[in-house]
């Protein structure tokens, strides 16, 4: 993402959110005056309710400003859990609120006596309530799917929680209005048991994100079925993603042809990645990782089963074949390391060695190193590796 894009959606963000801050502050204050004026507990409830909404929006302005921020050296993944903690707070909000709204109407349907009958105001505030929070509602759960903000459309269903919430007032009112004026209060109750279930399940995402669970099962088929469709690619193994506010993060082991050059196996892994990003565009990070064979038993070897690097090879190789007539230095050395063993191919030019002497000296070669017990197999090549080997034993 380009720093004009990154800039261009935090302002999207901001924007909306500033005008849903507005439309709470009114819807707020006005359920508040008129519940206290109409004798409507239920609307007071729900005015404190659009008041919190407020606290929220000052959550998602300060974690979009730091969370769409480009990654630096501190954050080389990124800033985008500033979202994530934004939105844990915003969900412990939400519990508080709902507890305190719980408790107060519960305590107050307990009493007993004469419960007050709202006036015909307190309808029209909640009618114009639902309509707004509805239209606000859906412009913010648009912004969020455009700029891919996780915390934006857990804003969003907080606008829509609002807007459910004054349909219960609603209900509460006409029905006190009846004559049933305990209604209002059981209104009361249903709007925060509303808000407490949002704000669970907030923190519920919230946390299953900062602990970095995997995607979901979809998502994760989605991806070895493409990896697995990419040219070049054999198997995939090793799969591990994690999620970052908007973005997803992806480790993935692609298994290819044991004997493809580093550049061919680099370029097909480039190419998996690229097939991934368009397949899930929410891949932000995609760190693949080149076998050329199933390693998924040995990537983590014990330290005695290592097998030596090339130095140690041919040094040990060296001590046993520098008495061989027919060896001296190839002008190329290749090690393959398959089936936790290392077969080693030696590439001579034609000045060096001919056709005729490869079967003798890749036997003599393999009968002087039989005592290694890593080495696999000899393989004496004339050509060289640039070009195809013209003669092999």
């Amino acid at each position: 993402m380009t720093d004009n894009q990154r800039q261009a959606q935090t302002r999207a963000a901001h924007k909306v959110t500033l005008i849903g801050a507005l439309v709470n502050a009114l819807n707020g204050l006005a359920k508040i005056l008129v519940g206290v004026w109409a004798n409507s507990h239920a609307l007071i409830a729900d005015g404190i309710h659009s008041l919190s909404d407020l606290f929220s929006d000052g959550l998602v302005l300060v974690a979009t400003h730091f969370g769409r921020q480009k990654p630096d050296q501190d954050h080389p993944y990124g800033h985008d859990r500033y979202e994530t903690l934004a939105t844990l707070g915003l969900g412990a909000v939400l519990i508080a609120v709902a507890g305190a709204l719980v408790w107060d109407s519960f305590v107050r349907l307990l009493q007993i006596g004469d419960w007050p009958v709202p006036g015909v105001a307190a309808l029209i505030v909640v009618i114009a309530s639902i309509l707004s929070k509805e239209w606000i509602y859906h412009y913010t759960k648009r912004i969020a799917k455009r700029v891919n903000s996780k915390l934006l459309e857990a804003n969003a269903w907080h606008h829509r929680t609002d807007s459910l919430s004054s349909l219960v007032v609603l209900g509460g009112l006409a029905g006190a209005m009846a004559g049933f004026p305990w209604l209002d209060l059981v209104a009361a109750l249903i709007v925060g048991a509303m808000v407490a279930r949002i704000g669970i399940r907030l923190i519920w995402d919230s946390l299953k994100e900062l602990v970095d669970t995997a995607l979901p099962e979809e998502d994760t088929q989605l991806i070895l079925k493409t990896a697995r469709e990419t040219p070049g690619v054999r198997d995939v193994h090793h799969l591990r993603s994690r999620m970052m506010g908007s973005r997803s993060l992806l480790d993935i082991h692609l298994q290819v042809a044991p004997y493809v050059s580093v550049s061919e196996g680099h370029e097909i892994g480039v190419w998996a990645a690229r097939r991934l990003r368009d397949a899930l565009p929410h891949l932000s990070d995609v760190t693949f990782h080149i076998d050329p064979e199933d390693d998924a038993e040995t990537d983590n070897p014990d330290p005695d089963q290592l097998l030596p690097l090339r130095q140690t090879v041919l040094d040990l190789l060296n001590q046993r074949w520098q008495g061989n007539a027919l060896y001296e230095k190839p002008h190329h050395t290749t090690l393959h390391y398959l089936d936790r063993r290392v077969s080693v191919h030696l590439y001579y030019a034609s000045d060096q060695l001919e056709a005729a002497q490869i079967p003798q000296l890749q036997h003599q070669l393999q009968a002087s190193a039989e005592d290694l017990p890593w080495l696999a197999s000899v393989n004496v090549w004339l050509g060289s590796i640039d070009s195809t080997p013209t003669h092999q034993a």
